[in-house]
């Protein structure tokens, strides 16, 4: 029989034997009730030696007996036989000695009780022997359990389980080490622990030993054949900013495998909560896990309180940032939802999407642009948006640089329908999902996007003064801004072009090695959209605190080591035009208020006067449907004089002031 074969069936054999259904309970209390008759044998023969022994065989017998019934009734006072033995911890093997000590008791009690009765038959065994007796059948019962655990462990384990090192020791650490080991079958092989922690370097944890970052990583990684990293939830964040052990592990071939970060509170105490351990999902990172950022915490109660029972309008709704908006609204249970998008297919799978997850939102799904203002005047009329998240933009640089028209006749003219549309019909708010490229833009996109900034701002300048004057108050349509940078896993976003690049053997292309941009998360930036847009007063430009910017390059080349993709090259292309090298910082102090959230606050920009803005933007879009390119740019940077061409046919336009 080939080898292979042979351990396949040494492997089914043995997990047949040990499957719950052939190894019940009441085996390992009879191989423990054998184990302290037999002990109790031994205990009598150590001390009289064989010819005692053989001659007082029946009361040996008797008393064997008797100490085995005895420890029938410990088994089931501390229920030894209640855990499953091949998952046995320290609390199943502490309950084997406490039972045992009641075993010995008891023992003792009967030796007593029989002497004073004269019943010398049951009582073979004195004290000492009856000690001895118990201390032995205690080692034999934890040798058995673990015997049978480590032959489970070894046997369930296979060739396939990974070998690990946990980044966290302590509690954190032994919490996962603790769920890696009860996976069945198993995926790791724990061979040590990383830790920061000096007072325990040199120390075992579990059976294996404490490595601490001081030390040699990459040379303990190569000898004891580590395969991966496996991060603590304790320690995510931590971990997400070493970017040093990072370059290590990944550069030494290790695999890197995360769970959601810990609470805060269990960060702190510096343990695991049962529910987290419960709902422990480990699975490999992409690049996007390891981005150095903070966990943003959102008062979504106060939006849920405003958004919930309203007509709420989202356009864009197919796009990466306005479909997250939908799902983040839907979950509210607003009365209502009117989705708009001009991009069939995904807006077919928002359609479907809502019925599937939210089949209690009434929710109308629309196909049509937002450029068409004969078809928004139909839906604003008969829906009546309390709330409008304005999402939908053509964002891509390159292409708005070659169709500067089309980027005026959606972006802005469109713009300027849905606002003055929303004023005309009543809503409560209108929220603009605006960009960082509108801050001193190089581009058509960016500028597009300015422009629609200070219309909307301009206009609530307009409505809060008429307001005012009025002599009733009276409410109006308050508008707000709000402004973040790129958003990881986005359609068109560089981290899926990568991949993608990688998959087909490279090259990975970058525009310049020197370029760098700010992250976050999809959800993220939509939870500050809708806690900035729904608490703003209108007139408000948010800005969203983005974190730290990260290397376009650095991250090309992280993303190619994850991939353990093999003569990947970069290739460096050159900026695309309008491109800038870096994006303005959004979350400067000197050009920023705080607002009611750390990571948001309130760019203060210039003020339009809404009459004039009105006008230009109306002459802007006539030109615009002339689709003379030149003529348009040159009056979009009439109306946004910091416009500035970058890398662009436009630059002609600037040097001709």
């Amino acid at each position: 029989m080939p080898d292979k074969e042979k351990q396949t069936w040494i492997e089914r054999l043995f997990r047949y034997y040990f499957s719950r259904n052939v190894f019940p309970y009441w085996c390992v209390v009879l191989a423990d009730t054998v184990i302290v008759f037999l002990c109790s044998a031994f205990a009598y023969w150590a001390f009289h030696r064989t010819g005692v022994t053989y001659e007082h065989r029946f009361e040996l017998l008797q008393t064997g007996i008797l100490f085995s019934l005895l420890s029938l009734i410990s088994a089931r006072v501390f229920k030894t036989y209640s855990g499953v033995v091949r998952y046995s911890g320290f609390v199943d093997l502490l309950k084997v000695c406490y039972a045992n000590a009641l075993t010995f008791a008891l023992a003792v009690g009967t030796y007593y009780l029989f002497k004073y009765l004269g019943a010398d038959s049951w009582r073979a065994l004195h004290p000492l022997q009856i000690f001895a007796a118990i201390v032995l059948s205690t080692l034999l019962m934890l040798v058995m359990r673990m015997v049978i655990k480590t032959l489970y462990d070894v046997m369930s384990s296979g060739s396939q389980a990974i070998r690990v090192l946990i980044y966290g020791a302590l509690t954190g650490g032994a919490g996962v080490a603790k769920y890696i080991r009860s996976e069945r079958p198993a995926r790791f092989d724990l061979r040590g622990f990383i830790t920061h922690e000096k007072r325990i370097k040199g120390m075992q944890m579990l059976g294996v030993p404490v490595y601490t970052l001081d030390e040699d990583l990459a040379d303990i990684i190569k000898k004891q054949r580590i395969q991966a990293v496996l991060v603590s939830p304790l320690r995510v964040d931590e971990f997400r900013e070493n970017q040093a052990v990072q370059d290590v592990l990944i550069g030494a071939g290790c695999k890197i495998f995360m769970s959601q970060a810990a609470k805060e509170a269990s960060v702190k105490n510096g343990v695991l909560s049962d529910e987290e351990l419960e709902s422990m999902q480990i699975h490999e990172v992409s690049v996007e896990d390891l981005l150095p950022r903070q966990e943003i915490r959102v008062d979504l109660k106060s939006v849920e309180e405003l958004l919930q029972g309203r007509r709420v309008m989202i356009t864009g709704s197919a796009g990466s940032i306005g479909s997250e908006i939908v799902r983040q609204v839907a979950a509210f249970k607003p009365a209502k939802l009117m989705l708009i998008d001009q991009d069939e297919t995904p807006q077919h799978n928002i359609r479907l999407m809502m019925k599937r997850d939210f089949p209690d939102v009434p929710a109308e799904t629309v196909v049509a642009s937002i450029s068409r203002r004969t078809r928004m005047e139909y839906i604003f009329e008969s829906f009546r948006p309390e709330y409008v998240f304005h999402a939908a933009a053509y964002k891509h640089v390159p292409m708005m640089e070659d169709n500067p028209s089309e980027a005026v006749l959606n972006n802005i003219y469109g713009t300027k329908i849905l606002a003055d549309l929303s004023v005309k019909y009543g809503a409560k708010k209108f929220v603009m999902v605006s960009t960082d490229k509108a801050v001193n833009p190089t581009n058509v996109m960016g500028c597009s996007k300015r422009i629609c900034e200070i219309y909307v701002q301009s206009l609530n300048e307009k409505l809060e003064k008429e307001a005012m004057l009025s002599k009733s108050g009276g409410d109006y349509t308050q508008f707000v801004t709000t402004r973040f940078g790129n958003v990881l896993g986005s359609n068109g976003s560089v981290i899926p072009l990568f991949r993608e690049q990688i998959k087909h053997g490279g090259p990975v292309t970058v525009t310049d090695e020197r370029i760098v941009r700010y992250f976050m998360l999809i959800p993220e930036a939509c939870k500050l959209v809708l806690e900035a847009g729904t608490k703003g007063n209108g007139g408000e430009i948010f800005v969203f605190d983005m974190g730290q910017p990260v290397k376009i390059a650095d991250l090309a080349k992280r993303m190619i080591a994850l991939s353990n993709a093999k003569n990947v090259q970069i290739e460096y292309t050159g900026l695309r035009e309008g491109e800038k090298l870096y994006e303005e910082v959004l979350n400067e102090l000197e050009g920023t208020k705080p607002t009611f959230h750390e990571k948001i606050r309130i760019a203060k920009v210039r003020e339009y006067d809404y009459d004039e803005v009105s006008r230009e933007i109306d002459d802007l879009v006539e030109i615009a449907k002339q689709f003379d390119n030149m003529e348009t740019v040159r009056k979009m940077k009439q109306i946004v004089p910091e416009y500035k061409s970058n890398n662009s046919v436009y630059e002609v336009l600037d040097n001709a002031k």
